[in-house]
């Protein structure tokens, strides 16, 4: 194998493999990413058994041919290298060998034989889906996706294509729930409702960054399925049922307050800084146009703040992880939003001002 690369395009494209390459050594052929040099092109595979991913770009093949590399050692190379053509050469013992100008160095390979299976596909049903929609519903979700391993089917998102109308997330890690909807006319599947886990739904962001206009996404047996150019990424689906989630959404709330939504996120970080730093506990103290959010913690001190809220009704004391509530804050975009309760005991419901597409539950906490 021998093949000439211009710096940024093989950045580019090894570049995306970085966070996929297996980390904890559990097997470490995983550290390695597979090269293939043919018909012009140069195809990168990189995979954690759990993600998966490919991809191409165009190169001057002189040989083709294929090695498995470590990601890490041909990537710190490449970036400290100068701008302009590198060449890539396979070496007899499996070893690559970079040059450029009057620099030579050899990294250590592997045989192609020896790299694992790649997940292939046959998903001929692509929807398309605005890049856009499906990381803003990503970045309203990952924030609750439980990381506790042994609730496994509880750490991922949730994704369901519903009704031929539109797409929903919901993730859940048993103290607070995120539900967005978002429509697309032509989101028509059979396929029942599957679990993307964590890492994968991190890939799918960094796919997404830089992105204009739409990506086309599949389901196929136990993998999602995204492509956008030249880039395919394939994730292995958590096995198992995810909770009836419905049932955990509180209905017919009495109390609802609206409130500026920068108000309340600026001030629940001011006062949580003295909050318990394991429960992140603050209380918030409802009276007629008032909210006060204090914290106290024998260690540090306390702290409290009042800000003035669309509220008319009884004084309602409540507790609340004050970290989990500034995570939903930051994930909306709207200035208003509304705070639905019915009492000190009961869950929490937060949503933009009138807008049912997303809704968040919060547990509340005995303060």
């Amino acid at each position: 194998m021998k093949f000439e690369i211009d710096k940024r395009d093989l950045l580019s494209l090894i570049g995306k493999t970085q966070n996929i390459v297996e980390k904890r050594n559990t097997m470490p052929i995983l550290v390695n990413i597979l090269l293939e040099a043919d018909n012009d092109a140069l195809k990168v595979f990189a995979t954690d058994l759990e993600v998966s991913l490919t991809d191409q770009v165009k190169i001057k093949v002189v040989q083709p041919g294929k090695v498995a590399v470590s990601a890490k050692s041909l990537f710190d190379i490449a970036k400290e290298l100068s701008e302009g053509t590198i060449q890539l050469i396979k070496k007899e013992n499996n070893w690559l060998e970079i040059k450029q100008g009057k620099y030579t160095s050899k990294i250590v390979g592997i045989s192609a034989d020896e790299y694992p299976i790649f997940p292939t596909y046959n998903a001929q049903s692509f929807i398309k889906v605005q890049a856009s929609v499906l990381k803003d519903m990503i970045d309203k979700t990952i924030f609750s996706v439980s990381t506790d391993e042994t609730r496994y089917h509880l750490n991922g998102v949730y994704f369901e294509i519903v009704g031929g109308t539109g797409f929903r997330m919901v993730a859940t890690d048993g103290h607070r729930m995120s539900i967005v909807n978002r429509i697309q006319n032509d989101a028509k599947s059979n396929a029942a409702g599957v679990i993307i886990p964590r890492k994968g739904l991190g890939e799918i962001k960094k796919l997404l960054d830089g992105v204009d206009g739409t990506v086309e996404i599949a389901i196929e047996g136990s993998q999602f399925i995204l492509k956008h150019s030249s880039t395919t990424l394939m994730i292995r689906l958590i096995e198992g049922k995810y909770p009836n989630y419905q049932q955990f959404i509180p209905q017919k709330l009495t109390q609802k307050i609206e409130i500026n939504r920068e108000n309340f996120l600026t001030s629940l970080k001011r006062v949580s800084l003295l909050a318990n730093q394991k429960s992140k506990a603050v209380q918030l103290n409802l009276t007629n146009g008032k909210m006060e959010i204090s914290s106290n913690n024998p260690e540090l001190g306390d702290a409290k703040e009042e800000i003035e809220v669309d509220y008319h009704g009884n004084e309602l004391k409540i507790g609340f992880n004050a970290k989990f509530i500034t995570d939903i804050l930051t994930s909306i975009a709207e200035d208003r939003i509304d705070f639905e309760l019915n009492d000190q005991l009961s869950p929490g419901l937060v949503r933009p001002h009138n807008d049912t597409s997303y809704t968040c539950v919060l547990m509340p906490m005995r303060i």
